[in-house]
């Protein structure tokens, strides 16, 4: 998910396959799968006379989505990291037990 973020806002003011490939820090085949599959699910279209790949409507939404997630996940993992420090002390006194 995040290759394809990082490609949709590669093409945001409209992109070339080289400044994709470059943003996404992909090889060419690489970037021919990944724009296949993102042109199938209009994430992004292809502007004939202009040569270059551009954001659809649907592949925003999916960018406001995927910038929403992360924040979410970012906010929890650092919840999670202080409370893991809190109590870190405890977790070498005690040895983990599996239960069955």
């Amino acid at each position: 998910m995040d290759i394809i973020a990082m490609i949709l806002q590669s093409a945001m003011k409209g992109a070339t396959k080289t400044k994709l490939m470059y943003g996404a820090y992909l090889s060419y085949a690489q970037l021919k799968e990944y724009l296949s599959f993102v042109q199938e699910r209009d994430l992004i279209a292809f502007e004939e006379g202009l040569q270059v790949y551009r954001l659809t409507p649907k592949g925003l939404h999916f960018l406001n989505v995927y910038e929403e997630i992360r924040e979410v996940v970012s906010l929890e993992v650092n919840k999670n990291t202080q409370n893991f420090s809190a109590s870190s002390d405890s977790f070498s006194e005690k040895p983990l037990e599996v239960i069955h």
